[in-house]
């Protein structure tokens, strides 16, 4: 059975009851919010359960910093049991919110059916998305071999998808027509450039607002070619 880990957030001096949960087969514990992002950064978690109230920083801040890198399931464990609690800890990101105090099989019940929700499902997308490759609008699913440009979805010919392929994967590098040409038909480059040149030419007509002004495959005169991140151009980290 595949490892699950889970964090538990413990505040309360006294031992809590232990909770099984079937297929978690380690829980770490630790003592302050801190740590918690410490271990959440260092361990591969599937859960969290985290308290509100704690020392140095509270509970809400500490999911928040966790949600700016983590998608996995985080269940508030408060005696603030108000409504209006509730209600924050939900918007702020929790995917759950149990009011102290509880019955130890309804934590295990709610554990439980989160992380089915989240391994069934969140980490697939999870998984899904880390894969995925941006340079500015443009987004590209190595698995399904699909291009998007602002969300829209882009036709590409099979050797233009690879050219496109090889660029995402090196933003800013300059490829001459020659190096493209041998990585992407895998022969010999003589004589290519006009056939890079059309090649590159179908792509911009695909993926620029205007190809004529390239935002994103830019020529690189008497080099060869470069994939350029509008947004960091303009932001002035490339030239």
């Amino acid at each position: 059975m595949e490892k699950h880990k889970k964090l538990v957030r413990q505040l309360q001096k006294q031992k809590t009851a232990q909770v099984e949960i079937q297929g978690v087969q380690e829980a770490l514990e630790v003592q302050e919010a801190l740590e918690a992002l410490e271990a959440v950064a260092e361990h591969p978690v599937s859960l969290i359960l985290i308290d509100v109230m704690m020392p140095k920083l509270d509970g809400l801040s500490a999911m928040m910093k966790i949600r700016e890198q983590k998608n996995i399931p985080i269940l508030i464990l408060s005696a603030k049991s108000e409504e209006s609690d509730k209600i924050l800890g939900l918007s702020m990101g929790a995917d759950d919110y149990i009011a102290k105090p509880y019955h130890p099989q309804e934590l295990a019940a709610r554990v439980k059916s989160s992380l089915r929700r989240y391994l069934h499902l969140g980490a697939a997308d999870s998984v899904r998305m880390q894969k995925l490759i941006r340079v500015g609008g443009l987004e590209y699913d190595p698995d399904t071999r699909q291009l998007t440009v602002d969300g829209e979805s882009v036709r590409l010919t099979s050797k233009e998808l690879k050219i496109m392929e090889l660029f995402l994967r090196n933003p800013g590098r300059i490829f001459s027509a020659e190096e493209i040409y041998s990585r992407v038909w895998n022969e010999d480059a003589y004589a290519v450039e006009n056939t890079v040149m059309v090649h590159i030419r179908h792509i911009r007509e695909k993926i620029e607002i205007n190809p004529r002004e390239p935002n994103y495959l830019k020529v690189v005169w008497g080099i060869g070619y470069q994939l350029q991140d509008p947004a960091a151009r303009k932001g002035g980290k490339k030239p």
